[in-house]
């Protein structure tokens, strides 16, 4: 595949293989960008921006609408991509297909609703012959940065947003999984897009990345990725406007009286759906000891039946992680916290970039497994005696993105509601748990703004005032 820069589709002599993580079987490839194409993009990009600045609302919002339909028309054609090139299921790729169309139409609803509102100046001493307003306008140039686990949907809600508010973008995908996203230019164009409003320009993050965030003429950050790499883009970053969205390592406490008959089932869909390489995957599990004993022996058994293997097998239940490195590492880090006394109730194995699913007991705070982001197809477990330990416990992490608690009390989900130090409490549900209108992000090392399109939106506006003297 090219990438996008200026209206072209340009090719390169050096490229990035781009392999299928079961078997690394290759793919395709991309062009490996250098300045010069960063250069390009910018120059394109800032006439993308006076284009889209004078486009009207109705236009743009008929841009997004029309891309949701070819995307709805070719969803086989995009889940199958993203199932060879992520190592999803094709049945989690097919549901991300169907996430990113419901995120361009509700862009194209909002990109009609942004507006301002009056300023009552008269209620300032000295101001009483004073009227005015204030508009949202665009940033101008936004760079948005995705990663691997959820090319399509992570980039549509960057892209939709800012255009619906008129914008550009330069997008940067993650270079081992780009194909949807140079897919999703392409049905941009098709859509009706003009032509310089959106470039697409593939390499590494720390070269073609860190160059285009540190540039002035970009006005605005949005990035999705681990916090080290978030971290380096804001120190490069200088001034402009950021939205992170970081890492996590996200927790759900089991209260005594927790349904475990609704709970069983998410909590699997939550802990090993894409092997776990979720940002709001079910990583931690903190179970009052009342039903401890009770609940590894329904949920046991429940994770030893899940099928791995080919993603694209129908029968598969899981696929592989994004590579053998990153498998390799989620194994280290397993056989670390046995070392220190933790148990897998079920035995790990690994082949490649396979790792068989397991469930993690007598895990501690200091052992990765719990402390830092796993993105591996395991949760760990640790028992609590009352509501105060179990918070405690969810909040010693550096990260704060989403949280779940199981219980039938109003009073208990409240207390959490109030106490958890995240972004968002999800009572009788998982942290997983993600609807692409609702105000997403979180606390502390999980990022800074949020996501959800109509706080998207408002992230890529600046206040303009209008005051006028009577």
């Amino acid at each position: 595949m090219k990438m996008l820069i200026s209206g072209k589709w340009v090719d390169k002599e050096e490229v990035i293989p781009v392999k299928n993580p079961y078997d690394d079987s290759f793919i395709d490839s991309v062009p490996r960008a250098d300045e010069k194409d960063v250069e390009n993009a910018l120059r394109s990009a800032s006439r993308g921006a006076e284009i889209m600045r004078r486009l009207p609302a109705l236009r743009r919002a008929k841009i997004l609408e029309k891309t949701a339909e070819l995307l709805e028309k070719d969803g086989e054609k995009f889940a199958g991509k993203i199932s060879e090139e992520v190592g999803k299921t094709l049945k989690e790729a097919g549901a991300e297909v169907n996430r990113a169309i419901q995120v361009f139409r509700i862009s194209s609803e909002e990109a009609k609703r942004i507006s301002g509102e009056t300023v009552p100046f008269d209620a300032a001493p000295g101001a009483a012959n004073k009227q005015g307003f204030y508009l949202r306008v665009p940033v101008g140039i936004i760079l948005a940065i995705t990663p691997f686990n959820f090319p399509l949907n992570l980039a549509a809600h960057k892209i939709a947003p800012a255009l619906a508010a008129g914008n550009s973008v330069i997008l940067k995908p993650s270079s081992l999984t780009p194909l949807a996203d140079l897919m999703l230019a392409e049905t941009m164009l098709n859509a009706g897009l003009p032509e310089e409003a959106l470039n697409v320009i593939t390499g590494p993050g720390a070269s073609v990345g860190l160059s285009l965030a540190e540039d002035p003429r970009i006005r605005m950050i949005t990035f999705t990725g681990s916090a080290e790499a978030g971290k380096a883009i804001t120190r490069r970053a200088g001034l402009k406007k950021i939205a992170m969205e970081l890492g996590s390592n996200s927790a759900v406490i089991l209260m005594d009286d927790a349904d475990l008959k609704s709970a069983l089932p998410r909590l699997l869909t939550g802990g090993y759906g894409v092997a776990g390489q979720v940002c709001i995957s079910v990583q931690r599990l903190i179970v009052h000891r009342k039903i401890l004993d009770s609940f590894l022996a329904k949920f046991t058994p429940l994770v030893r039946k899940l099928q791995i293997g080919n993603q694209l097998a129908e029968t598969t239940d899981m696929g592989p992680l994004i590579s053998e490195q990153a498998a390799v590492r989620a194994e280290t880090w397993i056989r670390e916290a046995e070392a220190l006394g933790a148990k897998c109730e079920i035995e790990v194995k690994r082949t490649g970039s396979l790792l068989s699913p397991t469930v993690i007991t007598g895990v501690t705070p200091e052992m990765k497994v719990f402390s830092e982001e796993a993105f591996a197809p395991f949760v760990t477990v640790t028992d609590f005696e009352d509501l105060p330990a179990a918070i405690n416990l969810v909040n010693n992490s550096k990260y704060g993105l989403q949280a779940g608690i199981y219980t039938g009390s109003i009073s208990t989900a409240f207390k959490a509601i109030g106490e958890l130090e995240v972004g968002g409490v999800i009572i009788n549900d998982i942290p997983a748990f993600r609807v692409d209108l609702m105000p997403y992000g979180g606390f502390k090392e999980s990022g800074i703004g949020r996501e959800g399109v109509k706080y998207t939106v408002q992230e890529m506006t600046e206040i303009k005032l209008a005051c006028f003297n009577l």
